[in-house]
């Protein structure tokens, strides 16, 4: 059995993995109404408070084998966040009782892990393909390549300059009153729109802008837009994004398995929209927002090597 450990912005993550079969723990962090996200300090509270009960809530008698943390946000230097910091010190502190050895890898990592065994083709890290990371805090077209200490390395080819796809989403549903995170509501509201919105996208190379996208959700509310034609702008103008990034990737890197990580992959319009386009695998909702799936995944691989 390995434990994984993930400890993001706004879910505390634990998950067992057998080899086979995830069993998953998580909670959400509490975010006060009306308010679009938390104070780092606060989320490093809340992962400490969080994670005794979750480990609580297994059912768990066997042998752990390994652990594995994520302990950054990507794997590249001067990646840091402190709400890490909760799930490397519990995850540190159960390896040196338990007598089993630590891995350390990044969220990034755990999400795009996640996302193939979720996919059922985790034998893909053998080999390169891309993976894009659609989260609040992330909007990256990543290379995806083989590595003997990493496991996989992920190179950033194309990013959002400024808005990232979750802020785009979060910023207009709190906009419209909904609760952060804003992400299943502001879907299931856009699929009872019925209206279709051309966006253009604002490309530098494979690079976007996306701060475009909430200058018009603000200029649609003020004219009096349903909050359904609202929802349907922002999902529409994210499905014409990640689509202009992929064909500027395409056209540099060549054809490639596509992978879609990160829990903005799991809106159903935009899975629908790149599915009639690509040949593209996504996860499973459970597997494409935060979890520590990846990260126990992780721990299974290096310790199998």
């Amino acid at each position: 059995m390995y434990l994984g450990f993930d400890t993001s912005n706004y879910t505390t993550s634990l998950a067992l993995f057998d080899g086979k079969e995830i069993f998953q723990s998580k909670k959400l962090l509490s975010v006060k109404e009306g308010e679009k996200g938390l104070r780092q300090s606060d989320a490093l509270f809340q992962h400490t408070v969080n994670l005794p009960q979750l480990v609580d809530s297994f059912d768990f008698d066997g042998k752990l084998s390994a652990v594995g943390v994520s302990a950054k946000p990507r794997n590249i230097e001067g990646s840091y966040m402190p709400c890490f910091l909760a799930g490397v010190s519990s995850a540190t502190a159960l390896s040196k009782f338990c007598g089993v050895p630590l891995y350390k890898t990044s969220h990034q990592v755990g999400h795009i892990l996640a996302a193939l065994y979720s996919a059922d083709i985790l034998e893909y890290i053998n080999n390169p393909f891309i993976a894009l990371h659609l989260s609040g805090g992330t909007t990256e077209v990543l290379y995806v390549t083989p590595d003997n200490d990493e496991l996989i390395k992920a190179e950033i080819i194309a990013e959002s300059l400024d808005l990232k796809a979750g802020q785009a989403i979060d910023r207009t549903g709190v906009l419209l009153g909904m609760k952060f995170l804003c992400g299943a509501e502001l879907d299931e509201l856009s699929r009872k729109s019925d209206k279709h919105f051309k966006y253009k996208v604002p490309m530098k190379g494979c690079d976007c802008s996306m701060s475009g996208i909430e200058n018009k959700v603000k200029n649609l509310i003020s004219s009096g837009s349903s909050n359904e034609d609202v929802a349907k702008f922002v999902i529409d103008a994210l499905c014409e994004t990640v689509n202009s990034m992929l064909l500027a990737v395409t056209e540099k890197y060549g054809e490639l398995p596509i992978v879609f990580s990160g829990g903005v992959s799991s809106n159903s319009l935009l899975r629908e929209y790149i599915s009639s386009r690509y040949n593209a695998y996504f996860a499973h909702p459970s597997f494409s927002c935060d979890n520590a799936a990846g990260v126990a995944i992780y721990a299974y691989l290096k310790d199998s090597l």
